[in-house]
Parts: structure tokens; sequence; C-alpha cells
């Protein structure tokens, strides 16, 4: 029998399980049957398992939204793929944490030949996240400044080199002085070592008090107040994640009235509403890997028993690149 890791209550990553489990004897007309190689570990596992981010399914489920694999069986409406496949997913229907899974078609990402199964699960879900961000919500430019937290996270260290492909000079936010190195050599243009400067001083010196037009923050309540001082008159605040916890109660003139700031909480799915949005989103982030702009950088593997132990090293905020599991 395959194996997976399941939650049966909220909390920390203690109450991640590993156990086995049975698979559906038929598969549904419109899904595949994939026997996962590499699953991807992201911060918004750690929402679903603590509660921060609802979900409408019952307990006891598995965990995940990302991973790649083979395609080892298929529905009997299923036109886009066929036994033997590589493919790969970064959306809802979660239950990414297992060795073997049933996956609708249309929400199914064909892996290119020059492209790992590894490096899918590394960067799908994270490139995505850039994409949609850097092109979508906000679109950034040749020789503009903009800031961006965390750049030597998974996410972050994508979108240094997003930016430097595009000629953006991304102003990054790191914690330590290895972490700001991984940043530049990504391409991050300016570095800014939150533990000993104060990054709203520093942005203003960079920008010659302008401040920039937006922010990208996935950080969330230790970030918050900075970011908003950080912003040029009209700029906008992207919030996509809170890493360090959700925001409090935000006064909503006082904050952003002053500079007439706009603010918007997005989310990939929002931006992947359809298999057309979202295949021409993956096709994005594999033509910048093809080209060579953007290379994934995996952290550490892990097995998928250890799945908990991954969990806390995610949270620790320590790792640097992407972390993946391994069935």
């Amino acid at each position: 029998m395959p194996n997976q890791i399941v939650i049966s209550t909220l909390g920390g990553p203690e109450v991640l399980k590993y156990q086995e489990y049975s698979l559906p004897k038929n598969i549904k007309n419109n899904e595949v049957r994939i026997k996962q190689t590499a699953i991807g570990l992201n911060y918004i596992d750690t929402y679903h398992r603590s509660g921060i981010y609802p979900l409408p399914a019952e307990l006891p489920f598995c965990l995940g939204m990302e991973a790649a694999g083979e395609v080892i069986a298929i529905g009997e409406d299923v036109i886009n793929f066929k036994i033997g496949d590589r493919v790969a997913y970064a959306t809802p229907p979660i239950g990414a944490y297992c060795e073997i899974r049933d996956f609708p078609e249309e929400k199914l990402i064909p892996i290119p030949d020059y492209i790992s199964d590894d490096e899918a699960a590394s960067i799908l879900l994270q490139g995505m996240t850039v994409e949609y961000l850097f092109e979508r919500l906000y679109k950034i430019k040749k020789d503009e400044i903009i800031l961006f937290h965390a750049a030597a996270g998974g996410v972050g260290l994508i979108a240094c080199q997003w930016a430097r492909s595009v000629g953006c000079k991304m102003i990054g936010t790191v914690s330590t002085k290895e972490k700001a190195t991984l940043a530049k050599e990504h391409g991050c243009e300016f570095i800014i070592n939150y533990k000993e400067e104060k990054v709203s001083n520093k942005v203003m010196e960079i920008t010659n008090n302008q401040g920039v037009p937006v922010v990208y923050d996935g950080v969330g309540k230790d970030t918050f107040d900075e970011s908003i001082k950080c912003l040029s008159t009209r700029g906008l605040m992207v919030s996509f994640g809170q890493s360090s916890g959700m925001v409090e109660k935000i006064d909503m003139h006082k904050t952003f009235n002053p500079k007439s700031l706009f603010y918007t909480r997005p989310s990939l799915m929002g931006y992947t509403l359809n298999r057309k949005e979202l295949i021409n989103c993956s096709n994005k982030v594999f033509d910048k890997m093809k080209k060579g702009d953007v290379k994934a950088n995996i952290y550490k593997k892990f097995k998928l028993n250890e799945a908990e132990e991954a969990h806390k090293t995610l949270q620790s905020r320590k790792s640097s690149g992407s972390i993946i599991l391994e069935p």
C-alpha cells in the first residue's frame, strides 16, 4: 500500500503523521493517476496545517499543493495526457503529500524535457507566484526600483532572478549576511539586512526619498508597517503571505489615506482561474528557465516520512531556496 502524510487535528508540525492508505479502484473519467517523484513544500502548507487558512475538507486530510511525477493511468475522458507522461501541478485540490494520487486533468501541467521532476516540484508554485506578481498584478519595468521582502527565500530567489532578467532594480530584505550574499548572487540589486538597518530609512536613501512604487510583502506582521513607510505616493502594497503571522487590525484611513496608497491581498489561485491562465503562467516560468534567466534552487530534500522536520525547517525562516519531499 502507498503512504501519505495526514493530519487529524490542526496544529504545529507534530500533527503530521505518516501512514498507509488505499487508492480508489476506479479513476474518475477526467482524472489521471500519478506516481509522484517529488513534492514541493510551500509556506501555504503550514497555513493549512495550522488552520490560518481554513479548508473545506473535513479532518483528517492530506496536505500539499505541489508535486511532480509520472502518469501511470488515465480516466476515460482524458485527452491531453497519456501513460508515461511527466507532469506537475501547483494548485488545489490539496493532497500532494503522498506517493500516488489521482488529479484533475484540467489542472495538470506537462513538464518540458529540459526540466527535471525535482526542479518542477521545487519551482512551479513559487515561480508561478512570481510570474503573476511581476507580470500581471503589477508589471515591473526596466530600471524601476521595487522592494521585495524575504529575498533569500524560495519565492524571493526566483524574484531576484526574474527582476534581473527584466532589468528591474530590486531591493531585497534579508536576515543574515549569508542570505544577503545569496540574494545578491541571484540578481538582487540592493540588499537590506533588517536586523542591522531600518528598512524604510534605507529604502528612502536608495530612492532619494521618493519611496518605491510597489512593495511585495510575503512576511506579514513583522514587515507591514515598514512596507507602508517605503511606498511612494499612490504606491501599491502587495500582501501575498504572512510567514511572521497575520497583520493586526488596520486603521484604513490612517494607513492608506496620507499617500493615497493601493492595497491588494492576491493569491495564485486568483490568477490561474482556468486552464488557459494556468498553462500561460507555467509556460512563462518554463521559458525563463529555458533561457537561463531563472534557475531552481533546492535548499534541502527530506523523505516523505520526515515531513514534520521539513515543516520545522521551513518555519525556522533559516532556510534559503526550496524544500522538497521525496516519496
